[in-house]
C-alpha cells in the first residue's frame, strides 16, 4: 500500500546516464564529464518537474517504489511509403528494443530525483521500467513510498 505518491511527465526525448569520462589538462585539476552532453540538461529538466510536483512536500525518507515509463519517437522505418507514407508498418513494435538500455535510464532519473523527491536512490526497492513507441516523446516518473508493512518480512507457513 502506497503511502504518498508523486508522478509527473517530463516531454523530450529520455537521455540515459552513461559513463562518465576524466579530461586532464596539463596544469589543471582533471574534469569529470558525461559522455552523453545531454544527459546534464535531461536530468535538470526532470529534476524541474519534479520538484514541481512536490509541491513542497518533504524529501521521502522510507522504502520507495519507482515506475518509469520511457516513449521513443518511432524511426522512419517503422512507416510505409509512397500511398502508405505516414502509415505505420504492421510489422512496427511496440517496445523500443534498441539503445538507450533502461538501466542507464534509470540511472539518469535517479540522480535527478536525488534530493528533490527523496534522500538517496538506495531507497528504491522496488523498480519497474518500459520502453516503448509513441508520441510525444517523454518519460512518465511515478514515485511511491511503502508503508511500513511492505517492509516487514511475511510469515512463512
Amino acid at each position: 500500500m502506497s503511502v504518498s505518491r508523486v508522478e509527473f511527465t517530463v516531454v523530450g526525448v529520455p537521455q540515459p546516464q552513461g559513463s562518465k569520462t576524466t579530461v586532464t589538462r596539463k596544469g589543471r585539476r582533471p574534469v569529470v564529464r558525461e559522455d552523453n552532453p545531454l544527459t546534464g540538461p535531461w536530468r535538470s529538466t526532470v529534476g524541474a518537474r519534479a520538484q514541481a510536483a512536490m509541491n513542497g512536500r518533504q524529501l521521502r525518507a522510507g522504502p520507495l517504489r519507482l515506475r518509469a515509463v520511457f516513449v521513443f519517437p518511432r524511426p522512419a522505418g517503422h512507416f510505409g511509403t509512397g500511398r502508405n507514407a505516414g502509415k505505420l508498418k504492421p510489422s512496427a513494435p511496440l517496445y523500443c528494443r534498441t539503445r538507450p538500455d533502461v538501466d542507464k535510464l534509470l540511472r539518469a532519473v535517479g540522480d535527478a530525483l536525488t534530493g528533490i523527491v527523496f534522500r538517496d536512490d538506495a531507497q528504491l526497492v522496488i523498480v519497474e521500467a518500459e520502453k516503448h513507441y509513441g508520441e510525444p516523446p517523454c518519460a512518465h516518473v511515478v514515485v511511491e513510498e511503502l508503508a511500513l508493512e511492505d517492509d516487514r518480512p511475511v510469515p512463512a507457513g
